[in-house]
């Protein structure tokens, strides 16, 4: 059967289309019958991987970021085939939980044809705007309004626009009066984000739900509590290391079912963005399969 490889190839600031001669190289060098669909939006990334699921095959890969990923990730949902991920994005934050090479398309075939098809956990989000699935982080608070307002701006590009964002929403944001429920307990009270991992990263290695494993049958909750600024920018950085939850400000949780609620604040899942809070969020057990590099 044709192995399809559906490529984003603005990812990564067009790392994706740079590589895709490696690509070619690589699949052909191994004698693999492919054929490779380029998308211009998540749209065409939904279709094409359907069109692999419906032609019975038992992987389709994407190559792509985090945002690839998310896409591919609904068609497949209860689907027999797997999903292989190369990582060419900016985060790869999905493609780190199951092991998958960065930085090397090569490596990153080589898992994708022959590594280890694995049953995981996803989650689903609901909201007035979407009902979706996610296989990493659902984010609300900072870090997903500094995604709103650097997806707003014109200039300046890549990650200065990102730091420019982050300045700029320190300017002007407070602590959120959030309402929460997990499972049969309810929680409240002011905070700077509230995080659910499926899996344990976002941002390009962001350790924010340090416990999370898509295999558990449980999302991962981190709440930072409402705090000065200053407080925020010394507890904040130590989210790359997943120490952060050892800062008193800090505490975590695990659900099956997670409601969140607070005014003016949006939720971001895999770096996508979902719609504006109120959303419910459901594990899903055993809902895909991905292709991992390294056994459970």
């Amino acid at each position: 059967m044709t192995f399809t490889v559906v490529v984003n190839p603005t990812a990564g600031r067009g790392r994706a289309a740079r590589s895709l001669p490696d690509l070619e190289h690589e699949l052909h060098a191994r004698g693999v019958d492919y054929v490779v669909r380029q998308t211009s939006g998540p749209e065409d990334v939904i279709r094409y991987v359907a069109q692999a699921r419906d032609d019975g095959a038992d992987r389709v890969a994407v190559m792509g970021g985090d945002g690839t990923v998310h896409a591919a990730v609904q068609p497949l949902v209860g689907s027999a085939t797997a999903l292989a991920i190369i990582p060419t994005g900016t985060g790869d934050d999905n493609a780190r939980t199951f092991g998958i090479p960065l930085g090397d398309v090569q490596a990153a075939i080589q898992v994708a044809l022959t590594g280890q098809i694995q049953d995981v956990d996803l989650g689903r989000v609901e909201c007035v705007e979407a009902n979706e699935y996610f296989l990493g982080v659902l984010s609300t608070g900072f870090d997903s309004l500094v995604n709103e307002r650097a997806n707003q701006m014109r200039w300046p590009t890549g990650k200065a626009r990102y730091i420019a964002a982050i300045l700029a929403e320190l300017r002007t944001f407070r602590p959120a009066p959030y309402r929460a429920e997990l499972d049969d307990r309810e929680v409240g009270g002011a905070a700077m984000l509230v995080a659910v991992g499926n899996g344990p990263s976002y941002g390009g290695g962001m350790q924010v739900c340090p416990g999370a494993q898509p295999y558990d049958g449980l999302l991962d909750v981190t709440w930072l509590g409402g705090v000065p600024t200053r407080t925020f920018l010394r507890v904040f950085p130590s989210v790359f290391s997943g120490k952060h939850v050892e800062s008193p400000y800090v505490s975590t949780g695990r659900a099956r079912r997670i409601v969140l609620d607070a005014p003016g604040q949006v939720a971001y899942a895999d770096g996508e963005r979902i719609g504006d809070l109120p959303v419910e969020i459901q594990a899903v057990p055993g809902a895909l399969k991905v292709v991992a590099s390294t056994p459970r």
